[in-house]
């Protein structure tokens, strides 16, 4: 067998409809098999050491609309209960700051400047973020948030701390204790449906935090800076996105787009 055979088999399997990912892993099981025998001695060489897998690809961050936004932060809201007004804050905040569903759970209740500073006719504060690798920064939040985590903090998380032995966290449960990352993952599922959205994770507040930015006219390095990515590339996905909605409402603005 050659390299020439490994790359012709490979090929048949996505002529015949397997996954990039699925062609992939059977590539691996094909390596192994082939350095075993080269390591027995059986063939002289591995012929399916230097055939490249295939590329899965791109996947395109799911963003929702702003409108779709506000009314999955409008579901978050019933009634006037502890749970109520932390649900309310807790999303304000993964999509105020795009914060990982880790590193809004993660918040301490000192880790948030409530005391705006006017910007341009906006009221902007801070939180301190603690992302991967305990690396952390400190990334701006608006007055929609700050405003949800005062409501949560006066009048929610005190009956929420009474029910435990207290404790930094901003974010807590019905025992008192921090709110976990499964939990918050409830409480996105449940306002989703609420609000008749399929599809929402953490990470959808996420992207679309990005994606909004990027829409509005945002530099993508400042993006990398507030998500907290190491590179740019991983930011640049969402440009994809943007131009994506650029298509669209070119096609379906410009009286010559077709």
């Amino acid at each position: 067998m050659t390299e020439a055979d490994v790359s012709d088999f490979l090929a048949s399997l996505r002529e015949r409809g397997l996954a990039a990912s699925s062609a992939a892993r059977t590539l691996v099981a094909v390596r192994g098999f082939h350095r075993f025998l080269a390591l027995e001695g059986t063939v002289p060489t591995d012929p399916a050491g230097n055939v490249a897998p295939p590329r899965p690809p791109s996947r395109l961050p799911k963003a929702i609309s702003v409108e779709s936004v506000e009314r999955l932060l409008a579901a978050a809201s019933v009634g006037d209960t502890p749970e109520s007004l932390r649900d309310r804050a807790l999303l304000e905040v993964l999509y105020g700051v795009g914060a990982r569903i880790s590193e809004a759970v993660g918040i301490d209740v000192d880790d948030i400047d409530s005391d705006p500073v006017g910007q341009g006719g906006a009221s902007v504060g801070a939180v301190r973020l603690r992302g991967k690798g305990g690396k952390e920064r400190i990334v701006p939040v608006g007055h929609y948030a700050l405003d949800a985590v005062s409501a949560y903090v006066v009048r929610g998380r005190p009956a929420l701390a009474a029910r435990g032995r207290g404790g930094p966290a901003l974010f807590l449960n019905q025992r008192g204790a921090r709110l976990s990352r499964q939990s918050a993952w409830a409480v996105i599922q449940r306002a989703a449906e609420r609000a008749g959205l399929s599809g929402i994770s953490p990470h959808t507040l996420r992207h679309s935090f990005a994606t909004h930015l990027l829409d509005g006219g945002a530099d993508v390095r400042v993006v990398q800076e507030l998500l907290g990515h190491a590179s740019v590339t991983t930011t640049q996905i969402y440009t994809m996105v943007s131009v994506t909605r650029l298509r669209e409402v070119y096609a379906g603005a410009h009286p010559r787009a077709r």
